[in-house]
């Protein structure tokens, strides 16, 4: 399937994979959940089966979960195609799998200095696996809370507690300086003074969750006032 939307969309599909964490959701759809081991070791033989398919006629693999014999995927995509990218953060596995198979390692919602230790991780990944990390893509998925005045990053930071279940009675501006230490919230100024940081630790996209789907405010807002602050970063 991935290689059929690659094809059919001309080349702008980005596969990205991760060991999964939502386990309530996974229990919601009757999707088994296993120890944190086993889905890494799942991931990981995952993308080895899908390079095989994407890139051979005759795909074989042989590993502890999954296994091809002779299977030919068509339509194959271009040579290098999909980009790979692998989502989380995780030192000990999920950097070591950005440095061995990923085009692009999409961080989750840390602040700048955390980011900067972690991609250090990633570096020294990287020169174990005898691979340049320039040529690794870096993104960023931020639970944000954005927005162009007071009462707009009250309503945000509300959504945002109620989808984490705090109680309704905390304050929803104690809540937004404390995610504001570790990841995005704030003014246009404070938004893009940090999106400025990053960017300088390479990060070259940020993916902002948008929390409150009966409004267009917020991508409005970031589309006519943070993009065009931050497009030459």
């Amino acid at each position: 399937m991935a290689a059929q939307i690659d094809v059919l969309s001309g080349g702008r599909f980005v596969m990205g994979m991760g060991a999964g964490w939502n386990e309530a959701e996974h229990r919601a759809y009757g999707i088994p959940f296993p120890p944190l081991k086993e889905r890494f070791d799942r991931l990981e033989e995952s993308i080895q089966v899908a390079k095989s398919l994407w890139t051979s006629a005759d795909a074989r693999f042989d590993g502890r979960y999954y296994t091809l014999a002779g299977a030919n995927c068509l339509p194959r995509p271009a040579a290098g195609r999909p980009p790979l990218l692998i989502g989380g953060g995780g030192e000990k596995r999920t950097l070591k799998l950005v440095a061995r198979y990923a085009d692009e390692w999409n961080s989750v919602n840390v602040d700048v200095e955390t980011y900067r230790h972690k991609r250090d991780v990633l570096e020294r990944h990287c020169e174990a696996e005898g691979r340049d990390p320039a040529t690794i893509r870096r993104s960023m998925m931020v639970f944000a809370v954005v927005g162009p005045d007071e009462a707009s990053l009250d309503a945000a930071a509300r959504r945002l507690m109620s989808m984490r279940g705090m109680a309704p009675d905390t304050d929803p501006r104690a809540f937004r300086e404390a995610l504001r230490a570790r990841g995005i919230a704030g003014t246009t100024d404070q938004v893009v003074d940090q999106l400025g940081r990053l960017a300088e630790l390479g990060v070259e996209e940020i993916m902002f969750q948008h929390f409150n789907f009966d409004s267009d405010l917020v991508p409005e807002y970031l589309a006519a006032e943070i993009a065009p602050r931050v497009k030459g970063l």
